[in-house]
């Protein structure tokens, strides 16, 4: 009866979206199977008069030690509570156009790192007070000379290392110590195995010991696929291929979230095999499409897939590279 319903689940999903109706707004839908199930939360994030609190969005999600969830909009940066009210923001042009954050807690208090695309550097920021405390823009001592510098990804290694991928741009990885020095740099742009069609996403892929990146190559063709290089930048191998266009990647002990601009959630477990596609949209028209205004959204169906995050109790949040500016949360289904 539970795939049953499932499956009665999906089919009213798809039914609205191929119809271009919306499904009724305060109903949750189930998405996902066997461990990976979810339900979605209507209305969550949304302002007291049911409009998006973000605008327009094109970044990541992270949660820090208390459980909140910090996404990235093209104003800045909005912390909700997990029931989706909004407690804090760090907005303006010192927050703004922040493509992808790592949150990481140290000694002297849990940071936020942050790659800014159009604004082409690096920061690291206080995630309770909204210091600034660290930036890094283009190493001109990488001897590179590069006329335009384009970050896209950043996460950091256990030792505080930092690695910023100029995923728009050169397609470089660039690696810094954790006071900012410049240290080496990785990668090319290009299709060959070793090479990256926009480094677009990274983490450090915990799953492994030592742990490694893992990097979105978001249009190598004929299909994006992630990759593994070690901390020095060598490569290891292609992990998977076929995903679509992958933005970037979240991890929780064995498992992988994947969003796929083309409007699914793909969760991979630590033999890389995909074992749920979550919201995927079957209308083509939306798919990676940021103009999809909020009263077209769909409940349980994505658009522009970017951005993902897992809470402690195996929940998702997931960000959609949208107009309007739209984040999902997807309560993990127990068994």
């Amino acid at each position: 009866m539970k795939n049953r319903s499932t499956l009665i689940a999906l089919a009213i999903t798809v039914f609205f979206a191929s119809t271009g109706l919306r499904a009724a707004e305060d109903q949750p839908v189930r998405m996902g199977c066997g461990l990976m199930t979810f339900d979605t939360v209507p209305g969550w994030g949304l302002r007291p008069d049911g409009q998006s609190a973000l605008g327009s969005t094109h970044g990541a999600v992270v949660i820090d030690a208390m459980g909140n969830i910090y996404t990235s909009a093209n104003k800045g940066v909005v912390v909700f509570s997990p029931d989706g009210k909004v407690i804090q923001s760090y907005l303006g042009p010192q927050y703004s156009s922040i493509h992808d954050m790592e949150i990481r807690q140290e000694e002297d208090g849990e940071f936020i790192y942050g790659a800014r695309n159009a604004n082409a550097e690096g920061i690291k920021f206080n995630a309770h007070s909204g210091e600034i405390v660290l930036k890094l823009p283009f190493p001109e001592e990488s001897g590179l000379g590069l006329k335009k510098f384009n970050p896209t990804a950043i996460t950091v290694a256990p030792n505080g290392d930092i690695f910023l991928s100029d995923g728009y741009a050169s397609n470089h990885i660039f690696r810094f110590d954790k006071a900012g020095k410049y240290l080496s740099h990785f990668g090319s742009k290009g299709n060959d195995l070793k090479q990256f069609n926009t480094a677009h996403g990274m983490t450090l892929d915990t799953r492994y010991d030592p742990p490694r990146l893992l990097i979105c190559d978001r249009n190598h063709q004929p299909k994006g696929r992630l990759l593994h290089y070690d901390l020095d930048g060598n490569f290891i191998e292609e992990v998977v291929t076929g995903l679509g266009m992958p933005t970037s990647v979240s991890i929780q002990g064995d498992y992988v979230s994947v969003p796929d601009l083309h409007g699914r959630l793909v969760i991979l477990d630590k033999s890389n095999t995909i074992m749920a596609v979550l919201g995927h949209n079957p209308d083509p028209k939306q798919r990676a499409n940021f103009n999809v205004p909020q009263e077209k959204w769909i409940e349980g169906v994505f658009s522009g897939t970017h951005g993902s995050y897992w809470d402690k109790e195996g929940n998702l949040y997931v960000q959609d590279w949208n107009v309007s500016g739209r984040i999902m949360k997807l309560v993990r289904v127990k068994k």
